[in-house]
């Protein structure tokens, strides 16, 4: 089954997403704002991982310093910035993610407004979300 992240250039992203789902199968990140209607329209599940707000920033936060401290190369060649860009890029990804945290369940609630029939499965903690894979899905993957 194809999977479509955040990595693809964003200028041919568009074009892409519709390509990649009209597949009969598919699983990507809810994300791009972009396509997020398209996406939602064709969706016949919907998993949030929906974490607190302490483990998502601890997550992150972790991430982003191993990340910069080895150097390590992301998509596209890309790198982790220095530290300092914390404090001067308001869209630095560990302040994007204090930003966002909470505008996922906004977008949530509107999507199941619209789409009653989406089957919806909102898992609010990591075992949560080990006791999910372990069920009856797993004999899909």
């Amino acid at each position: 089954m194809p999977v479509l992240d955040a990595a693809d250039p964003l200028p041919h992203r568009p074009r892409r997403v519709r390509r990649f789902s009209a597949g009969p199968g598919w699983v990507t990140e809810w994300q791009y704002d972009a396509v997020l209607d398209h996406l939602a329209g064709l969706a016949d599940l919907l998993v949030w991982l929906d974490l607190p707000r302490r483990t998502v920033m601890g997550r992150v936060v972790r991430r982003t310093i191993v990340r910069r401290l080895r150097r390590q190369v992301l998509w596209n060649g890309n790198i982790e910035p220095p530290l300092r860009t914390f404090f001067t890029d308001g869209d630095h990804i560990v302040r994007w993610a204090w930003k966002t945290h909470d505008r996922t369940a906004a977008r949530v609630g509107d999507l199941l407004n619209r789409r009653p029939d989406l089957t919806f499965v909102r898992l609010r903690s990591s075992a949560d979300a080990d006791l999910w894979l372990r069920g009856p899905l797993r004999s899909c993957a």
